[in-house]
């Protein structure tokens, strides 16, 4: 990655036109061949940036960028659409390279998946004693419902688990009891919608089908919380 400071200026011209005046800022040139302008602000996102496939070129100025105190000019070019990104370097600040090698990726935490694993693994401790598991990913024609349980009373329960509970997810769970119901062994299934969180209308839309909502709690699954040690 190439990492500058400088104080520049920018022009984007394609299917949009956009024009940065002289100021300074980061400039940052990935292996990708991505370009990116930041300024101090604006959280995440760059003022202004190029996306690859493109190739970045560097020249010296004209004259009349000279006239305007330019000392470099990179052109970046979209080798798709050929949009170009031009930047007018007035003063380099400071200018550094570095390999940052292969990047693991984003490892996310109480996603859909360590939901789904917790909860197996405590059937009994978040819904109450003589909750059994059958199987996660229980197979259906349409995809596989997260798990499969049996509750006190005997009665399967095909339990879909979900970080943000919303609409789509209970028409989703509708869709596999429907299917799950043509099996004679589970015609007397019910559905759960288990989720850290619940709209309100998925709430509605999943108790007028008679769907149980149960919301979980993520640290105390993993128990690094412990509710009975809350003042409220």
């Amino acid at each position: 990655m190439r990492v500058c400071v400088a104080e520049c200026s920018v022009e984007y011209s394609g299917r949009l036109d956009a024009h940065l005046p002289r100021a300074i800022r980061l400039v940052m040139v990935k292996a990708d061949g991505s370009v990116l302008i930041h300024a101090d602000g604006g959280s995440y996102k760059p003022l202004n940036w190029m996306a690859p496939p493109c190739t970045l070129s560097e020249r010296a100025p004209d004259e009349d960028e000279v006239a305007g105190e330019v000392e470099r000019v990179w052109e970046v070019r979209q080798t798709k659409t050929g949009d170009m990104l031009r930047i007018s370097i007035h003063e380099m600040i400071s200018e550094s390279t570095y390999d940052l090698g292969v990047d693991p990726g984003l490892v996310k935490d109480g996603v859909e998946k360590h939901l789904q694993a917790l909860l197996a693994d405590s059937l009994e401790g978040v819904l109450g004693m003589g909750w059994r598991l059958v199987r996660r990913e229980y197979p259906t024609p349409v995809g596989p419902v997260d798990l499969l349980a049996i509750d006190p009373e005997g009665i399967h329960v095909a339990i879909e688990v979900k970080r943000r509970g919303e609409i789509d997810g209970v028409e989703q769970l509708t869709r596999y009891l429907e299917l799950l119901r043509r099996d004679p062994r589970l015609a007397d299934i019910r559905g759960m919608f288990a989720a850290q969180e619940i709209k309100p209308q998925a709430r509605t839309l999943a108790e007028d089908r008679g769907i149980a909502c149960v919301v979980l709690d993520y640290d105390a699954m993993r128990g690094m919380d412990d509710p009975d040690s809350r003042l409220f």
